[in-house]
């Protein structure tokens, strides 16, 4: 029997142990922190999105540059094969109107526990507290509650994670560990930082609903919300990555009417209506709508209806990396072989958010996590053998 180690108890961690494991193998997992899984059950708290139920390119599409380093991975294990996998755990699903899956008990913490579970009757051993310390040589250096151990693994999956949410474990440390085969991290699924007039602070923690967001070639309609630090919310995470690359940020605020609907209702006679009156009962513009009209398009042009579909909203750059969903950057595919191993690492493997990958929320992240973990940990069986 083979003596696996997978270093990181995350999703793909989990599932490359799981892959070693059922192929027979010894399987030691280390954990740096006191429980495994921390950001998995983090993005449970609002309801866990495990994948989207929709055709295998949109799906691939939704990963960009590197939709086709994931393609094989994707095609092995994506959203079908997840949503089997999470009620072949006990955990029973349902589809929202926009396709994205959920468990019926929206949290992580059920489907995690019945996983751990079913690892540790297949042999798994999970270590907590167990922090990677980089190699000496061949060695594997690990520091535990007990001290520093030095380990000789037959294999090795790393499954560190990103450089975002440092207090959940995913602090991007290993990428000084192995730094000409990292590229530099950037944020992704981030908020943005905007300097707010104080009249918008009664706006603060408000949605702002039925709107279309775009920045550079890309389009969302979603929900953002308006905070003190900014703006933040599923609809500015999917246009991030262009705002992040200097594209700016345009808002339809009434994206079901063209220009010249808006342009007609807003002529019909407003009497002793104020402004805020007539746009509200011409066009149904809400008041947190109508806050950023005023915030962003003072002094008011006499023709408004361009300025409502097309709404710049100027903001000063990215909220901060450890504030950030997810991260773009990392170990750089042309350091792997088609099975995940590192090139100048024979039988180390390495999967999930840690790669050089980046994908929007809504399920996407976490089926990538969950089918590279898989993919490494098969190849890492595999090659033991």
């Amino acid at each position: 029997m083979s003596r696996a180690l997978i270093i990181g108890a995350g999703p793909a961690g989990l599932m490359a142990g799981e892959a070693l494991a059922q192929a027979g193998h010894d399987v030691t997992v280390a954990e740096a922190k006191p429980s495994p899984a921390r950001k998995f059950l983090m993005a449970g708290k609002s309801g866990l999105n495990l994948t989207k139920d929709e055709g295998a390119e949109a799906f691939l599409a939704a990963y960009g540059d590197a939709a086709q380093a994931l393609r094989p991975m994707l095609d092995a294990f994506g959203p079908r094969d997840v949503m089997a996998w999470a009620e072949g755990l006990g955990q029973p699903l349902f589809t929202g109107s926009t396709g994205r899956v959920f468990p019926k008990a929206m949290k992580a913490s059920p489907l995690l526990r019945a996983w751990l579970a079913r690892l540790e009757g297949q042999g798994v051993r999970l270590n907590r507290r167990w922090r990677w310390a980089g190699w000496d040589g061949e060695t594997v250096l690990m520091d535990t509650p007990e001290g520093r151990l030095r380990l000789t693994p037959d294999a090795t999956v790393l499954a560190c994670g990103g450089a975002s949410w440092a207090r959940l474990g995913s602090d991007g440390a290993w990428a000084g560990y192995m730094p000409d085969a990292v590229s530099a991290f950037k944020t992704a699924n981030m908020g943005f930082q905007v300097a707010w007039s104080d009249h918008m602070r009664r706006h603060f923690g408000t949605p702002v609903k039925g709107v279309a967001l775009h920045a550079g070639a890309i389009t969302s309609r979603g929900e953002i919300v308006i905070s003190e630090r900014g703006i933040e919310g599923g609809g500015i995470y999917s246009v991030s990555a262009a705002m992040r690359e200097g594209a700016p940020l345009v808002l339809d605020l009434l994206p079901d009417l063209d220009v010249n609907t808006v342009r007609q209702r807003l002529s019909r006679p407003r009497g002793k209506d104020s402004l805020k009156n007539h746009l509200r009962k011409t066009l149904k513009l809400d008041p947190v709508k109508q806050a950023l009209l005023m915030e962003f398009a003072r002094p008011l042009p006499e023709d408004l209806a361009p300025v409502l579909k097309a709404l710049p909203i100027p903001h000063q750059g990215p909220r901060p990396m450890d504030e950030a969903i997810s991260t773009a950057g990392g170990l750089r595919f042309d350091a792997l072989d088609k099975g995940l191993m590192l090139r100048d690492r024979p039988g180390t493997f390495a999967a999930g958010e840690m790669l050089d990958w980046e994908a929007p929320t809504g399920g996407y992240l976490l089926t990538a996590c969950f089918a590279t973990g898989l993919w490494a940990g098969q190849h890492a069986a595999k090659w033991l053998t």
